[in-house]
């Protein structure tokens, strides 16, 4: 039986891992302990009882593949070196590492105690806390400005965004952006767009101490804690000075062929945020990735030709602003945006965070 590696059990790997369970045996390497909803994690970050709910075991995932944990030096084709153990060779390897992105959005620990000691560690600060700044005005600085409003109502917050408007990435519309302000404003979350810190806080972030701060037009700032809500970057090290290398860009993304595969290989693929697919890096944009991969490498093991192509969707969003305020994208039948308000986004996401979702996908109860 042809063996499968794939690297990263986020979105895009537990996918695939689970859809070439049955005809392949799938050896998914993860560093981690635990997979981590971070589609949830901002909630977390605000509410204590979320705070075990995003971590799931990877236990039940797989029937006839295994889970490693462990922390992937680099891949040779389609050989994986993982640190401190004996490296795997495979036939086929899909790389789905994802990226990085500033606390408490993302978490960077292996263990999942040391990321809950972390969230407790942040919900203290918050709770001493009586002003917030947010650096960023994209979907994780608004959707954390939601959050922290309905979990401290009394706290004062401000969000700063450089760009000369909120949620700068090509795509969302006027409409949504519009939305979103009178939202903001009626939460009472003061909002700056088109102002650019002059320099940063003099505390780490997610660290309490007071402070005061100003952009460079002139407006000052004065906050307890402030978090940095922008500077997602591929997790791509693993592939430095080794024949991947040539796919990397200096963005750290991974060039990767319409069908998926990783250019100028045959056997390697690539999925999620990890690749230069021309879209916003989604947990739903990686799921779909996830199967064209999985239509492909079932092809190649028929000894059939990989021929099923990703195509990058429309810019699409469900952006809660905690879990009852919130604004949608979506496209209707014919490929036009929809803006959907606060009742409906709550309803599709703003409550459950689509927790029940992925504990169907690993089968947990």
């Amino acid at each position: 039986m042809a063996r499968v590696v794939v690297v990263g059990g986020g979105y895009g790997g537990v996918t695939v891992a689970k859809g070439l369970d049955p005809l392949a045996e799938v050896i998914l390497v993860e560093q981690k302990d635990q997979f981590v909803h971070h589609a949830a994690a901002l909630r977390a970050a605000v509410d204590e009882a979320w705070q075990h709910s995003i971590f799931m075991p990877y236990t039940n995932l797989l029937t006839n593949g295994r889970v490693v944990h462990g922390t992937v030096s680099r891949v040779e084709g389609t050989r994986v070196h993982i640190f401190g153990q004996d490296p795997i060779d495979a036939d086929y390897v899909v790389l789905a590492t994802g990226s990085t992105y500033p606390f408490p959005a993302k978490y960077t620990a292996s263990r999942s105690d040391v990321a809950k000691a972390r969230l407790s560690q942040l919900s203290a600060y918050l709770h001493g806390a009586r002003s917030v700044l947010l650096v960023g005005g994209g979907t994780v600085g608004i959707e954390f400005a939601g959050e922290l409003r309905h979990a401290f109502p009394d706290i004062d917050i401000t969000l700063v965004e450089k760009s000369p408007e909120i949620l700068p990435t090509y795509g969302f519309s006027e409409a949504l952006r519009e939305q979103v302000r009178e939202q903001l404003a009626e939460l009472n979350i003061r909002l700056l767009e088109g102002s650019e810190l002059a320099y940063l806080p003099p505390f780490n972030v997610g660290e309490l101490g007071h402070f005061n701060v100003e952009t460079k037009d002139g407006q000052s700032i004065e906050a307890d804690i402030w978090f940095q809500c922008y500077g997602s970057r591929p997790n791509s090290g693993y592939v430095v000075g080794t024949s991947l290398e040539a796919a990397l860009r200096p963005d750290g993304a991974l060039r990767v062929e319409p069908t998926l595969l990783v250019s100028g290989q045959e056997r390697v693929y690539a999925v999620g945020d990890l690749t230069d697919v021309r879209e916003s890096k989604r947990a739903d944009a990686a799921r779909a990735q996830a199967r064209v991969v999985i239509a492909n490498i079932s092809a190649q093991l028929a000894g059939k030709t990989p021929e099923v192509q990703y195509v990058p969707s429309d810019e699409w969003v469900i952006l809660p602003l905690g879990p009852e305020h919130g604004v949608s994208q979506l496209l209707d039948n014919e490929g036009n945006a929809r803006i959907l308000g606060a009742d409906q986004t709550a309803e599709i996401k703003g409550a459950d965070l689509m927790v029940s979702g992925i504990r169907s996908q690993l089968n947990l109860p």
